[in-house]
């Protein structure tokens, strides 16, 4: 019921069409015996994903992608029931047609804390700050082990030089200044951010987008979107807390590192920033607050230092 997407131009025909979608979508829920619950869609994330009724949440992987959708399985069934917040709980998942991987799983309570933080009192945002902290401790303590091969990379030095070798040409794709671009090059040389053994699992996006929170007693009841997990440094991490959770407020960063138990070194999560897989330097530069001077020290002070 669904066409083979295996490029980018397969992924825009068909992964935005909705009426293609939906025929895939509602034959994969015949056949896991969910026929007649309502289908909707979620309007954000990358992958096509439906909530179904009231229980269940049905998530697609294109052929491009699908080894993400094993990977979130994967990763979901290994924390399950271990973390302070709430996992997604996999109902089912394996492989459609032409290539396409599926998630069944439980739908989580409450709303979406990015939609929700505005209206959100400032003290019952300290708190699910401290609880977001909590929780990404907890993830970091737990045994990657048992993810080795299914959730990458194999080595993080090497994938940290790679990353570090295209900084400059994939910030410069997207639009950042020259200015910024020549500090690229010196400021990663003078970090050098994976000194250290310690490697953990991560979930690399861990934002306000991903957390989950009751409406009345706000809460954190769900965390969620584990398809980009890898295994590294866990300052990784850090760089999503800082843009997305904290948004460069010194005040928050200080909650969430004292509920975290540790801090990390400002310019180590900025050269991480620079070498994330999804980095975006001057769409960051546009949702926060400029740094007083157009250089990577005085950002790395104005987003992700702890007051």
């Amino acid at each position: 019921m669904l066409p083979l997407v295996e490029t980018d131009e397969q992924w825009d025909a068909v992964v935005p069409d909705e009426a293609v979608m939906r025929r895939g979508a509602d034959d994969l829920c015949a056949r896991l015996g969910l026929t007649g619950l309502p289908l909707t869609r979620y309007e954000a994330g990358t992958q096509p994903v439906y909530a179904v009724g009231d229980a269940h949440v049905l998530k697609l992987f294109p052929a491009a992608s699908a080894e993400d959708g094993v990977t979130e399985a994967r990763v979901l069934a290994h924390i399950e029931g271990r973390l302070p917040v709430p996992t997604p709980e996999v109902r089912s998942t394996g492989a459609y047609e032409n290539g396409w991987h599926y998630i069944l799983m439980s739908r989580l309570p409450g709303e979406d804390l990015a939609v929700a933080w505005p209206g959100i009192p400032r003290a019952d945002q300290d708190r699910i700050v401290t609880e977001a902290g909590a929780c990404l401790a907890a993830l970091h303590a737990l045994d990657p082990t048992p993810l080795d091969g299914v959730v990458g990379p194999g080595d993080w030095g090497a994938f940290v030089g790679e990353q570090g070798a295209g900084a400059v040409q994939r910030q410069r794709e997207h639009g950042l200044a020259e200015g910024w671009l020549e500090q690229i090059p010196a400021f990663l040389h003078s970090v050098e951010p994976t000194a250290g053994p310690e490697r953990v699992l991560l979930h690399t996006e861990f934002m306000r987008q991903h957390l989950v929170v009751d409406p009345r007693t706000r809460a954190l009841t769900g965390l969620l979107d584990f398809e980009p997990a890898m295994i590294g440094d866990p300052a990784y991490d850090f760089v999503a807390v800082g843009l997305f959770v904290t948004r460069a407020d010194p005040r928050l960063m200080n909650r969430f590192a004292e509920a975290y138990g540790r801090v990390f070194a400002p310019r180590t999560v900025t050269a991480y920033t620079l070498l994330h897989v999804y980095s975006d330097l001057p769409w960051y530069l546009r949702e926060l607050p400029a740094p007083p001077e157009a250089t990577f020290d005085s950002l790395a002070e104005a987003w992700f230092a702890a007051g």
